[in-house]
């Protein structure tokens, strides 16, 4: 019998299920007769559907149907796929074009879902793909930043989607006129893809009356709630679950085309209708990240110290609305828009572009990653510019530990943090002292070196709602929670924290998720709310239960009063100590049931503001522009650790991706729109090699907005890794003109600026 407490290492439990191969994801438990979908998606970027002909599809031996927007609609089935959106700068609407789970008279980019194949084997569907006859005409195709170009949706005649703005224009300008010092820059953040280790994927199962979804998805209420929308459904008739996940990072936190399209096709032929994604169809359909240029100003007194920033992005949309696609770079990346920095004067401006591409929604920071790239690539130029040690810059603009609790001008408000100290750890810890002959040391192997540094800070995000149930059973309990693991270790972390609090052994909890008939509401996973909101919701279970078990104890034994102390309760009037099981065990065998479940909501006021500096050292080889990174360091302030074992994974996995995207990932349309990134023979995702050891270092300051001063880590990694990565950088071609270069730091890129040609694939960037 385990007690496993919180801050304590402890191994992830469900890793022995996955690395012996018994996960169970969405294909291993697909029903054996299930019936299996092909979607036909469109081979052109732009251009008027003038003839859509399945009938010979139709006719393939196998087939079972063949689904068109038409036939969707004939059915009374609602095509629009949800999205959130924004207010332009003059208060009215931001454009609202439908998205169709099916191409409707137009398609806007390749890979398009157009049509559902459903046939009794995958061959026999593909044979069916096959069949169909597509007709077009092409229309020119619109994949620049900035405004024009044939539009792609009437809503929005110059394909811009928003324009939005926060913050005091006037108080900018003001600000410029009287600064000592302006510095300006532009940078570009390309586009990446997500590209989980489990494909999207789903089975759909019609029994007559209800239809049973299951996804490899982040939350199973918000697809539950679009199924039943679409279909004309009550929610009560759609029954959606999520087995085990093989990666999210926010790409499977939506809702899909596909997946409304499936439903139908199940309840229209009574049977499962099964669909796992190709590596090529996820790298076409999914949603794609980042995706935007910015050019940024900051305002400087005699002294050095911020006066004003001001910043605009030009932000690719895709050909449609994500679900999420026009708040993240707008509300979500205004949210940490000055960072960690004191800054008295603050505008942001954002124009969302309509392109012929794949769509850009969340991906692992969803526009905290984006804007803090921006910002700290600027005060990096800014300390070149003004002859100022970049690190001596940022300790004289930073907020505080008198200033807080600080609001910034997106109406955040840090609660606590010791920003100046991070910074003075991360200097001792990446032992930049000694970077000087280190770089001496490459330079004698004829390698440049550089060093770059960026503060971060997060701002969890998310349903600030979350619920928590016990089970008690013969054998333990059952902890019901309202998140979705994605393979962060949610079994083990909520197991541990209930373990802690209630001193239930470890190894007879059972973590039950992913399942919208069991768990009435949750708010799934993203923006790294999982372990803060349901920490503390299981916080609450608690108390609702001990609470529950001390009334039954003070009743059955005439006990004036009960304590509970370290997992036991305690009679008053009697020296006998009960667990936490054995008083579920006596309240069993009193036939008191209704004790044996217990459920408490909680929700957080505010949130939590995890933050840090990131230092990486890069070298670059002068002959060929090979990057390697050769050293970095991670200093964190997270609160409490619920488990620094855990914690320091999910670092090291979002740095990894952060790395990934600044050093080789791209992805490349041509002219036309086709994606030439498709494979991974093209698509360079980061490998081993890739990586050096990563260093993580804690510092924490426990906030005060939940009850167990916990801050989410999950996104933190790639949130100061991009700026880290591409200082460092910066800082190794400080002779070849490196305030020019962009991600990725790919070795054709960097030779080109070291020998003075073209940069390969770099795009205009500034915005009037």
């Amino acid at each position: 019998m385990q007690k496993f407490g919180i801050s304590q290492p402890v191994r992830r439990r469900e890793d022995l299920r996955f690395l012996t191969g018994h996960g169970r994801y969405v294909d291993d438990i697909a029903p054996r007769d299930a019936l299996w979908g092909v979607f036909f998606r469109s081979p052109v970027a732009h251009a008027r559907i003038t003839g859509l002909d399945v009938s010979a599809a139709r006719a393939v031996p196998g087939v079972r149907a063949v689904l068109t927007a038409e036939d969707l609609v004939d059915a009374g089935v609602d095509l629009a796929m949800p999205a959130v959106l924004v207010r332009n700068r003059d208060g009215s609407r931001a454009a609202a074009p439908v998205r169709p789970a099916l191409a409707v008279d137009r398609v806007r980019f390749v890979g398009e879902a157009v049509a559902l194949v459903v046939a009794t084997s995958h061959e026999a569907a593909l044979d069916g793909l096959e069949a169909i006859v597509f007709d077009h005409e092409d229309l020119p195709v619109h994949l620049d930043l900035a405004p024009g170009g044939e539009s792609l949706h009437p809503e929005a005649p110059d394909n811009v989607a928003f324009d939005w703005e926060i913050g005091d224009a006037a108080a900018v300008d003001r600000a410029i006129s009287r600064g000592a010092h302006v510095v300006r820059l532009a940078v570009d953040d390309n586009r990446i893809i997500a590209n989980a280790v489990e494909p999207r994927s789903a089975v759909a199962t019609w029994d007559g009356e209800r239809l049973h979804f299951s996804v490899s998805g982040q939350g199973v209420w918000g697809i539950r709630d679009a199924l039943a929308k679409g279909l004309g459904l009550p929610a009560g008739k759609v029954h959606v679950t999520t087995p085990d996940v093989g990666g999210g990072f926010g790409m499977k936190a939506t809702m899909y085309p596909e997946y409304l399209v499936l439903a139908e096709a199940a309840r229209r032929l009574g049977a499962s209708v099964r669909w796992t994604a190709s590596r090529t169809e996820s790298m076409l359909a999914d949603n794609a990240g980042r995706d935007l240029v910015s050019t940024a100003e900051l305002v400087f007194d005699d002294d050095f110290r911020l006066m004003a920033y001001r910043v605009q992005h030009d932000c690719n949309l895709g050909a449609y609305n994500g679900h999420l696609g026009q708040v993240i770079q707008t509300e979500l990346g205004a949210k940490v828009l000055t960072g960690v920095y004191d800054i008295p004067a603050v505008h942001a401006r954002v124009r969302g572009i309509y392109t012929n591409t794949t769509q850009v929604d969340a991906y692992r920071g969803a526009g905290r990653p984006e804007a803090i790239y921006v910002l700290e690539r600027a005060m990096d130029h800014a300390a070149r510019v003004l002859g100022v040690d970049p690190w001596e810059l940022r300790q004289r603009n930073v907020i505080r530990p008198e200033a807080l609790p600080y609001t910034n001008v997106a109406g955040e408000t840090y609660d606590v943090g010791d920003f100046p100290r991070m910074l003075d750890r991360a200097m001792a810890e990446a032992d930049v002292a000694g970077f000087g002959a280190r770089r001496s040391a490459s330079s004698a192997r004829g390698r440049l070196r550089g060093i770059g540094v960026s503060f971060y800070i997060e701002a969890i995000l998310g349903d600030p709602t979350e619920g928590a149930t016990v089970e008690f059973t013969e054998d333990g309990v059952d902890l019901y929670v309202g998140t979705q693991s994605n393979g962060q270790g949610h079994e083990t972390v909520f197991a541990q924290i209930l373990s802690d609090l209630s001193g239930i052994p470890f190894e007879r909890i059972r973590i039950i998720q992913g399942d919208s008939d069991r768990i009435a509401k949750g708010g799934g996973t993203g923006g790294s709310r999982s372990v803060t909101v349901q920490g503390t919701a299981t916080k609450a279970v608690v108390e609702t239960t001990v609470e529950a078990f001390s009334a039954f104890l003070r009743d059955e034994l005439g006990a004036p009063e009960v304590t509970f102390e370290d997992g036991t309760f305690r009679p008053g009037n009697s020296n006998r100590a009960m667990t936490m099981l054995e008083v579920a065990a006596l309240a069993r065998a009193r036939g008191r049931t209704d004790l044996l479940r217990q459920q408490a909501t909680i929700r957080l006021d505010g949130r939590s503001f995890p933050n840090g500096v990131h230092v990486c050292e890069v070298e670059i080889d002068v002959e060929t522009g090979e990057l390697d990174v050769v050293r970095y360091t991670a200093v964190d302030d997270f609160g409490t650790l619920m488990n620094p074992l855990l914690v320091e994974g999910q670092v090291h996995g979002g740095v990894a991706q952060g790395i990934g995207q600044a050093v080789s990932e791209r992805v490349v349309y041509d002219d036309t729109g086709q994606l030439l990134t498709a494979t991974f023979m093209d698509y360079a995702v980061p490998r081993a090699e890739d990586l050096c050891f990563i260093r993580f270092v804690s510092e924490p300051v426990p906030t005060r907005t939940n009850p167990l001063g916990m801050k989410g880590c999950g996104e933190a990694g790639t949130v100061g890794a991009l700026a880290a990565v591409a200082n460092a950088v910066r800082d190794a071609l400080a002779d070849f003109g490196g305030e020019n270069v962009d991600m990725p730091f790919t070795p054709v890129r960097l030779w080109s600026m070291i020998h003075g040609h073209p940069v390969p694939g770099a795009r205009a960037r500034p915005m009037p």
